[in-house]
């Protein structure tokens, strides 16, 4: 028996019987937005399965759920009792489901806020201002927005503030299986790209398990994997964040090519050549390898030497070289 089940015997308390969630989707007759990339997970076996791989939910901590829809991962983490649920729902379709939700665990005590929100937009230090309580970030995500997100979060992770001003907040997120597999892939690896290099500078991601499509509806063309996203007590670098990503984003430009050329685009076309050069050498990185083959180490130590080339050529930070006047003509 898990420590939530037990809670909750202990206690007397229970969630009442309640529709399912496909009785729901269908008694309000919600259909799927195609243009908020929405796909319904209606087995609670999985539901459950996606809340058991955020680990350990103690009565004191706090819940942030990104898109509930008609609420069936909200009831599986009802069953573990945190202390407060935070919901972010952009599509206010889904109000009277998630009220009965509401209503119908009132009592178990748990604080339970639903807003009807953008998660991109979403204040979390306005709506959460106690960092007392340990949070766990869990939802299934919109495919459109998944990987947008993912990065702003890291962006917020690298400063300690928003949903990260403790260490030990946690994600636990859906993405296209493509995506989970990128988020994870070590240096060499076949889905090796930017994504994953940002994803281990500040965290350990850990693809939990992969969801065939077939147990949404609608069901979307691909599978979908679950993944664990854990902060590192250590992160592996002090760089600013958009620094790090304007370097790691400019040597995946061209994934199949020498990490050279899609690094060299940092710099004016008049000393390229020269200054690529110089700042590998200066990083120890050999040049000839794929992007794909780098090592986090090594892009951080590229990231490094970028850095301080823009101490003495500070004019540099602002080269762009898809930029009109750098177009040449052929």
């Amino acid at each position: 028996m898990t420590q939530a089940s037990a809670r909750v015997l202990q206690s007397g308390m229970r969630l009442p019987p309640m529709p399912t969630i496909r009785e729901l989707v269908k008694l309000y007759r919600l259909q799927a937005r195609k243009q908020l990339s929405q796909n319904f997970l209606m087995d609670e076996r999985l539901t459950d399965k996606i809340v058991k791989s955020a680990g350990r939910i103690d009565s004191k901590d706090l819940v942030l759920e990104v898109g509930p829809g008609p609420g069936g991962i909200t009831r599986s983490i009802l069953r573990r009792q945190p202390q407060r649920l935070v919901l972010v729902e952009k599509d206010p379709r889904f109000g009277e489901t998630l009220q009965l939700l509401k209503e119908c665990a009132s009592p178990l005590n748990i604080q339970f806020d639903i807003h009807y929100d953008d998660i991109l937009r979403f204040n979390m230090e306005q709506h959460i201002p106690d960092t007392s309580q340990r949070i766990h970030l869990i939802g299934n995500l919109p495919f459109a927005i998944s990987t947008r997100l993912l990065i702003n979060w890291y962006e917020d992770l690298a400063a300690r503030r928003g949903a990260f001003r403790r260490i030990d907040t946690c994600m636990t997120l859906t993405f296209q299986q493509e995506v989970a597999e990128r988020i994870c892939a070590p240096a060499g690896g076949e889905q090796r790209c930017r994504l994953s290099v940002m994803s281990q500078v500040w965290t350990e991601p850990v693809l939990k398990f992969t969801i065939p499509g077939k147990a949404f509806v609608p069901k979307p063309q691909v599978d979908v994997g679950v993944v664990k996203v854990m902060p590192l007590k250590r992160p592996k670098t002090q760089l600013p964040f958009r620094l790090v990503e304007r370097v790691v984003r400019h040597i995946f430009s061209m994934r199949q090519k020498y990490c050279r050329r899609g690094y060299g685009t940092l710099f004016p076309l008049e000393d390229r050549e020269e200054v690529t050069e110089k700042l590998f050498q200066r990083a120890e990185v050999q040049d000839t390898l794929r992007p794909f083959e780098l090592t986090v180490d090594q892009c951080l130590r590229l990231a490094e030497v970028y850095s301080e080339h823009l101490v003495a050529h500070p004019e540099v930070a602002a080269y762009d070289y898809r930029g009109p006047k750098n177009v040449e003509v052929l």
